[in-house]
């Protein structure tokens, strides 16, 4: 690679989602063309804006406050931290200070090790950096509670039902936060949620969705599974049902949320393989017999349509009150 292949490469042909390849061009060419992921890391780091924001919040809130109010070695105007008695320190004072601060910085990293760091994890296990992006990718790149987007927070995959509790680390129990929402959630959520746990191995033995046979089960994942309807309204019309057993959509936990529409998803997409004539769906839920519902236990309804498969499907749902369906 000579200097006019990268200098047209960098200037005309480099494609860019992120400010990624140039920096990391540029750590590479201050650095004799070298540089070890680690450095490159720090690089992106230092222009991460959403994670300088995270450490002030830290700063502010927490030793900012313990140093100013607590203990009053610092003392603080407006943004901006003093500490107090600093023009009373000698050159060598401050560098003995220094290498102390340093010290202590080294002797509680070596006493602490993986764990120093552990409140900044993704969780308290390995989640590998394919399922991560799945998840900021499911969420689109959003906090799945405040909606700020990665761009503006830094984002973090978090437990629903937390390991300590027994939550997996299955994509039905991960979700996307920012740093924030993430924050709060761990400081408010003081609930013992193993029963919640537990409650996914409910079953009724009298539901005929409880005893489904294997062979009819089309899909599956950790919390639903897929079957076609035993009286389609058309060809591949599906019924994707938690496994748990409960009647009310109402009822449903943010994980059987994310598994159920992960196997509408993967439907979805094999229905318009198999069939080039579906060109829509009709995703449904009867919640309560007034509603329709016949089987008691929660189940979503997608059926796929074509074009002419009813005189005028103007109002689709809506027909569920046939008078109502056109307007």
């Amino acid at each position: 690679m000579n200097y006019k292949k990268l200098y047209d490469f960098i200037n005309n042909k480099m494609r860019m989602s992120h400010i990624y390849q140039p920096l990391m061009l540029k750590i590479l060419l201050n650095n004799k063309g070298k540089a070890s992921s680690n450095r490159i890391a720090k690089a992106l780091l230092s222009r991460d804006v959403s994670q300088i924001e995270y450490y002030e919040q830290i700063t502010k809130n927490m030793v900012g406050k313990v140093l100013t109010n607590n203990r009053k070695i610092t003392e603080k105007e407006k943004d901006e931290y003093s500490l107090i008695g600093y023009s009373n320190l000698k050159e060598d004072e401050i560098k003995k200070l220094v290498d102390l601060c340093e010290n202590k910085i080294i002797n509680f990293l070596n006493s602490r090790g993986d764990k120093t760091w552990e409140h900044r994890k993704k969780s308290s296990g390995y989640i590998s950096g394919t399922l991560r992006y799945d998840i900021l990718k499911r969420a689109k790149f959003r906090c799945e509670l405040c909606g700020i987007s990665a761009d503006k927070k830094a984002l973090e995959v978090d437990h629903i039902i937390p390991r300590n509790k027994n939550g997996t680390d299955d994509k039905s129990n991960l979700q996307s936060l920012c740093y924030s929402c993430n924050a709060m959630k761990r400081d408010r959520d003081d609930e013992d949620l193993r029963m919640v746990s537990e409650s996914y191995n409910d079953r009724d033995l009298e539901c005929l969705f409880c005893k489904i046979p294997k062979k009819r089960i089309i899909l599956e994942n950790e919390l639903a599974f897929a079957i076609y309807d035993k009286y389609p309204v058309t060809k591949f019309h599906t019924l994707i049902v938690p496994k748990r057993h409960f009647s009310e959509y109402f009822d449903i936990y943010q994980p059987e949320r994310n598994s159920i529409n992960e196997l509408l998803e993967e439907q979805k997409n094999l229905i318009l393989k198999k069939d080039k004539t579906v060109t829509g769906f009709n995703i449904g839920i009867n919640s309560g017999e007034d509603a329709g519902q016949t089987i008691m236990h929660c189940h979503f309804h997608l059926i796929p349509r074509r074009k002419g498969d009813v005189k005028n499907p103007r109002g689709g749902v809506r027909g569920v009150i046939a008078n109502k369906q056109n307007y």
